[in-house]
């Protein structure tokens, strides 16, 4: 057969030139959505350093417990030791959690502390070790002097960044061909590279732990940020432990309603902040949904059988229900997202570095260092041990 300078595939000297029917379209089915980084949103600021403060402050506590476990008469015992006496000042008004006696503070001597019972004509009620007490406010005397100044001191909270990259390349000979469904390679490595980045960014917002020795980095120690699910120690309900509700149903660790409610209750107990975000895998998502099976209601027209929560209201603020598939399965984030942010540090948000080429290729690496900020960790909450099967 004779040289005729064309470029085709032949399966015999007396058939036509034949042509490969490929679709222009690449499917891609591997997940790489992230929903907790949409919702939370892009940052209104960056990260100037690679190891991130802010701080936090808070008001003089108005709380506080019982800590005396000998207290001989209940009913009319007038001194008995608190566990932070430096929070208590003579002329104060204080009530136990769920007694309607209220008692005067007359001394404070460390954490002892002297009162009148049953002031103002209330009635007096039994003490019991471990109490929480409320302090309802503080008397002063007409004409008296200033009182000692009590202060809180700011605190300095501390994130580091972590380095995302990964490396691209592209021989001369693929970038010259044409390639079915793009038209540049080095491109489309970039957009895959990419989108496995911002996928492994979401997990770790969510689950990375910091380094406990040198957690700024070295030559030998790489640098990681630490996580949502880190950062909160303050509102951890396990299943059934501490007060917390156990679960019902096939396992009694599986979440209810009751349980959310509770959690929801305890972080409102503890702060002023709005929890606003349920965050959780598919398994904890479709127990959130199980909680209006009972209550749906269907005329002899409908089609359409809808088992969705994706907005859950209670007294304690309006929560959007966020699935990820990154959160644990046993686990159910509450957070206050006014109070999350996910940094890049200064000019390292995600974008490709080109790199010197050695031989016939193109190289370089996408890259970006980003950080988390949560403020106030006392203002989320985290349900964990739950069912997951």
């Amino acid at each position: 057969m004779p040289f005729t300078g064309k470029a085709t595939y032949s399966a015999g000297s007396s058939l036509p030139e034949l042509m490969e029917d490929v679709s222009d379209i690449i499917s891609i089915v591997s997940p790489f959505e992230t929903p907790l980084l949409d919702h939370l949103g892009d940052p209104q600021r960056n990260a100037t350093s690679t190891v991130h403060e802010w701080l936090e402050d808070s008001l003089l506590p108005n709380t506080d417990s019982i800590q005396d476990p000998v207290i001989t008469s209940p009913l009319t015992e007038t001194t008995f030791t608190a566990g932070n006496g430096d929070r208590f000042r003579v002329g104060d008004q204080i009530q136990v959690l769920g007694s309607r006696e209220v008692m005067f503070v007359t001394g404070v001597s460390n954490n002892d502390l002297t009162v009148v019972r049953g002031y103002g004509g209330t009635s007096a009620e039994n003490l019991v070790d471990d109490s929480s007490i409320r302090i309802l406010g503080n008397a002063a005397l007409e004409g008296d002097d200033a009182p000692a100044s009590r202060f809180t001191s700011r605190v300095r909270k501390t994130n580091y960044t972590q380095i995302f990259t990964s490396s691209v390349e592209v021989s001369g000979s693929q970038i010259a061909s044409k390639q079915i469904g793009l038209s540049d390679e080095l491109d489309y490595q970039k957009q895959e590279r990419l989108r496995e980045l911002i996928r492994d960014l979401e997990n770790c917002v969510i689950n990375c732990v910091s380094a406990t020795s040198s957690p700024e980095g070295t030559a030998s120690t790489r640098r990681t940020m630490q996580g949502i699910i880190p950062f909160i120690q303050t509102n951890v309900y396990a299943n059934g432990a501490n007060g917390f509700p156990s679960g019902t149903g096939v396992g009694s660790d599986e979440l209810t309603e009751e349980q959310i409610n509770t959690a929801l209750r305890r972080v409102w107990d503890e702060s002023s902040g709005s929890i606003d975000t349920i965050l959780v895998g598919g398994f904890q998502k479709r127990r959130i949904n199980s909680f209006i099976t009972s209550s749906r209601g269907y005329d002899e027209n409908s089609t359409r059988f809808r088992d969705l929560v994706s907005v859950y209201e209670s007294d304690f603020g309006v929560c959007r229900v966020v699935l990820s598939r990154w959160v644990p399965q046993d686990t159910v984030l509450l957070l206050d997202s006014s109070r999350i942010d996910v940094l890049p540090l200064t000019g390292r948000s995600f974008g490709f570095k080109k790199l010197a080429s050695i031989g016939d290729s193109e190289s370089g690496q996408v890259i970006g260092e980003y950080s988390v900020e949560l403020r106030n960790e006392l203002g989320h909450g985290l349900i964990r041990g739950l069912s997951a099967s």
